[in-house]
Order: C-alpha cells, then structure tokens, then sequence
C-alpha cells in the first residue's frame, strides 16, 4: 500500500480490532521490557544504536522532498534543540517548503483522529536546521543566528523563514516516543527570519527576566497558550531568571511542562472534595485504546501501558504491561514509564481542575498492532484529553466499575490489577473511613 510516497507494511494500519483479537493469544511477557522502558532513549541493550528504532525508521522513506542548500517557506513555527553532546547541543528552525499556512504542522493538539500516516506525512515536510551552540548561550548573549532560532520559538504565527545548509538536507524522516515525527536535516550556514507575531503572556514572560521558569510556565497556561507553545518557547531559553536561562532539549521541555502544570494542578485538585461516583470514560485513537478510571478517594494517579506484540516499542513474541504511579503525597523520582506519564497526567488533572474534585485516577492504554511507529508522547495527553471531554459511565461501587472496564479492554481485569498499585490498594486496603 502506497499512501503519498509512503511505503506501508501489508495492511498493519488498517487492521480492524477483531482482527487483533483473533491473531492474538493474549500471552503476557514475564518480566518487565527493557524495549518499552527505553524506547530508544537510554539504550539499556547496551548497543550503541536501538536496533528497535532503526526498525521502525527505515519502515519509513522519503524522496517526496526534492532539496537544495537553501530553502524559503513558512516555519509553522517550529524549532528543535537536541541533546547529544549536552552541554553542547544543536539548535535550529524547522522550515517546509511551502509558503501557504503551515500552523497546523506544529499544533499537535489538533491532530486528534488523524492516521499515522497523515501525521508522519505532515510532519517529514519539516526540515530541520542544526546549529552547535553552548547550551548556556541564552543566560550569556546569542549570536545572530541563534537569536533568530529563539525568535521562531517563541513566535505564535507562521514566520517567513529563509535557511541555507552546508550540504543538501538527508532525506530521512526521524521519530521518537517523546517528540514529534520530523523530516530531513543538515548543518545550518544562514538563517534568515521575517515578520512574526508573540502572544502577550509569552512576551511578557520573555520579557520580566525576574520570573522563574516555573511562574513564566503557568502565566503562559493561565493565559490560554497551547502547551505546545509552552514547551517550544522553554526549549528556546525564552523562559526564566535572566542569568540562568538555558536552551532546553526538545524533549526535556515537553517532559518539564507537563509535569509543571499538572503539579501546580494537582496542588489545588487537593483541596477540592471528592468526586461521588466511580466514572470510567474512554477514546479510541490510531488503534490504541484509552481508559481513564476515576475514583472517589484523595488524590492519586497510575498510568499503565499494555502493548501488543509488533507495536513500536514490543520486540517481544507477548503483550509487555510496563506502568508507575504516586499517591497523594506525590513523586520525588522520574517515572521509570517516561514522558507519557506526564502528559497524561497533565490531562487527568485539567480535567478534575475544571470538574473543581479530586480522585484517585487510574489511566489505562492497550496499544494494538496498528500503532506501528512511535509518533510522540502528545497522542497520550491528546487522546486522554478526548477521552475526558465525553460523558462518562457512572458507576456506584469500584467492582461494577471494573465489570465495566473488561468489557472495554482486551487485557482481562486480573492482569491490570496484578500490575496496578492503585487498583490493589482500592480494592484490598483497609480505609480509615470505614472506622468513622
């Protein structure tokens, strides 16, 4: 199957999900998946390079962009800051070659119900610029070309963007659990910016180099900004004290304002009073299942991950379950799950912040075989962020609850509480409440 240039495995993304279901023994990996706590980024195989990822990677082919050393069109905006070398990392702009309105390639949160392939084909339009710079470059005063990246990035419009590259950009398309898909790459020589507009919270907060990053975040937020926009201009240094601004890697900054938001969120979620019902709400989304649990105790949170064998991230022959979750007291480690963690945490909270209760929130996903490249963690927080806008089931008692729940997932509920910390304590622990 050919979609706009597109090679695609024999029909893996339009299987249906009885389909799945019949292909499927339901045989569960024994232990916890490296490949799946990893996801590329912290190569626990000890291999220099993730053999999973170049999998997917070369699953995926471009030629449908012809490019030379210089290039003219609309940066949605979007830029990039990598990580390797850190404290020395490359910086630079994302530009396709069209000059109509581009917005929509860097807005994830308006992808919802898009395919995998249209989300892979929107986004290998972006090439991306690289330019070395020290990562504390912000903090001590930037060169011209790495002024006009932050300029982009803390732009709210589409910008006339006019790049020049040492060397005809590779044509490769690169993709990652943690940030969206992207296109051809090449060292940045010029870098030329033309009228952009800033939204008044971003400017301001660029602007008061007496405000923490954090304070700068939930201005920002408070003000109705994208979170995507958010997480573009921390990435760019726009945000915080003066002398300690950073550029920040890409996926750090998306990581960091999700969890800076929901933890300011869940921060008055606390005093708020519990919800009264066990509510179960759900979505479907480029065939991964969504479940969000909500439960009427203090606040806590569980997100846990069930994927199918010839997923992205699931090299195994049987479906690895990998989660983590905190209880009313919080985290003080990074959840070994990862960014997806966040992202769907910042979901659950906005949603109990406008409900004005608090809950105990158990979020499940199956991930089915059609889910067979990583496009970012944003279809988690999209997706649960869907699943949280519709009504959902009510139910009286947490056991109805889950009679529920197994008609809705293929993974039987014994599993998902043999896995689940919360679901085991709600089910099996004592509550000072009942002695009141």
């Amino acid at each position: 199957m050919t979609v706009n240039g597109y090679e695609w495995l024999e029909g893996l993304l339009g299987q249906s999900l009885k389909a799945s279901q019949e292909s499927q023994s339901l045989r569960f990996a024994g232990s916890r998946s490296r490949c799946l706590i990893c996801r590329g980024s912290r190569m626990l195989c000890g291999k220099a390079l993730c053999p999973v990822s170049l999998k997917f990677e070369s699953l995926i082919k471009t030629g449908a962009l012809e490019l030379n050393t210089r290039l003219e069109g609309l940066s949605p905006p979007e830029v990039f800051v990598g990580r390797f070398g850190y404290p020395k990392v490359f910086v630079g702009p994302m530009v396709p070659p069209i000059l109509d309105d581009t917005s929509l390639l860097a807005k994830p949160e308006l992808w919802f119900g898009k395919s995998i392939q249209e989300v892979v084909e929107m986004r290998s339009k972006l090439v991306r610029g690289k330019y070395l710079v020290s990562i504390d470059s912000p903090s001590r005063g930037l060169d011209r070309i790495s002024r006009k990246v932050q300029e982009l990035g803390i732009s709210s419009s589409p910008a006339e963007s006019e790049v020049e590259f040492k060397k005809k950009p590779i044509s490769t398309v690169t993709l990652s659990d943690h940030f969206e898909p992207f296109g051809p790459s090449a060292t940045l020589m010029e870098f030329d910016l033309g009228n952009y507009k800033i939204s008044r919270p971003i400017e301001k907060a660029f602007y008061d180099t007496d405000l923490k990053a954090e304070g700068a975040i939930m201005l920002s937020y408070r003000a109705g900004v994208e979170v995507s926009a958010i997480q573009r201009a921390l990435s760019v240094g726009a945000f915080g004290i003066g002398k300690r601004r950073r550029f920040v890697p890409t996926r750090w900054s998306i990581t960091a304002v999700d969890s800076i938001i929901s933890q300011r969120l869940i921060e008055e979620v606390k005093a708020k009073p519990l919800i009264s019902d066990y509510l179960v709400y759900e979505c479907d989304n480029l065939d991964n299942r969504y479940v969000i649990l909500m439960i009427p105790e203090v606040w806590c949170y569980e997100w846990i991950e069930a994927w199918w064998p010839g997923t992205a991230w699931n090299a195994d022959n049987e479906i690895s379950i990998e989660g983590d979750h905190e209880f009313f007291e919080g985290r003080t480690t990074y959840a070994s799950i990862g960014g997806c963690y966040y992202a769907v945490r910042l979901a659950v909270a906005e949603k109990l912040s406008s409900m004005g209760r608090q809950a105990g929130v158990v979020a499940l996903r199956e991930a089915y075989p059609g889910y067979i490249v990583p496009v970012g963690v944003w279809i988690n927080r999209e997706s649960v962020r869907m699943a949280l806008r519709k009504e959902p089931k009510k139910f009286g008692t947490l056991l109805e609850a889950l009679q529920y729940l197994s008609t809705r997932m293929q993974v039987p509920v014994a599993k998902w509480i043999e896995t689940s910390a919360l679901l085991k304590d709600a089910l099996y622990q004592t509550k000072l409440g009942r002695f009141l």
